[in-house]
């Protein structure tokens, strides 16, 4: 048997018919950023990635979270509402037009206490943090560009046994594409590389949505 099974639309529908249903609201807020953003909706994580990312931050008791590039909260939403009793969400993102979006619906869904969302350059927030290892939990998901950097300046201020997820680590298929060297797509493969030779760290790199790096840093 192939050690992987390539996903058609309809193998995609039935893996979304076999997860556990989302609620109302972040039915509505899906609906909303379609609505408002147009093409931009398309930065908005898939629903099984959202659920992906609950489970991570329940499963292993995340009290600490980092989010890195917020646009309308969804993602935020889902890892908000798997925090346990005090745990926090800080949420970096440059743009008022769409975390306005992303505030309603916090609010909506009853865990605007729980998220602290700072607006500038997610790398001066970032290096504003103590540099403690005081993170347990971080999704980068912002300008590609600076993914290494905002990688490095996460790492040393997770716990050991933490974990980093980063999307679209397979850019649609274009990191295989030998002629596309756009500054987007060689962000993406400089940190594929740099962070599966990383020996702080043990990665795997999973084929779920666009692609999500998992990394857990070593004690």
């Amino acid at each position: 048997m192939p050690k992987y099974t390539p996903v058609t639309d309809a193998l995609h529908e039935y893996l979304l018919a076999h997860r556990s249903p989302d609620d109302p609201v972040l039915e509505e807020l899906r609906a909303e950023t379609r609505r408002l953003m147009g093409e931009r909706s398309g930065m908005q994580i898939s629903a099984e990635e959202g659920t992906f990312l609950a489970l991570l931050v329940a499963a292993t008791g995340a009290r600490r979270v980092l989010e890195v590039g917020t646009f309308t909260g969804y993602s935020a939403l889902c890892m908000a509402r798997a925090l346990p009793p005090g745990g926090k969400l800080l949420c970096c993102d440059v743009s008022e037009e769409y975390t306005a979006v992303a505030r309603r619906y916090w609010q909506k869904a009853g865990v605007a206490d729980r998220i602290e969302l700072r607006i500038g350059p997610a790398l001066d927030t970032l290096r504003a943090l103590p540099a403690g290892e005081s993170l347990d939990f971080a999704f980068i998901d912002a300008d590609k560009e600076n993914y290494r950097a905002y990688y490095e300046e996460i790492l040393p201020r997770l716990r050991p046994g933490g974990l980093v997820a980063l999307d679209n680590v397979l850019w649609s298929g274009r990191v295989l594409a030998e002629d596309d060297q756009s500054p987007n797509t060689v962000a993406i493969r400089q940190v594929n590389d740099h962070v599966a030779a990383d020996r702080r760290v043990q990665s795997v790199m999973l084929g779920l949505s666009d692609g999500v790096t998992l990394v857990r840093k070593l004690g």
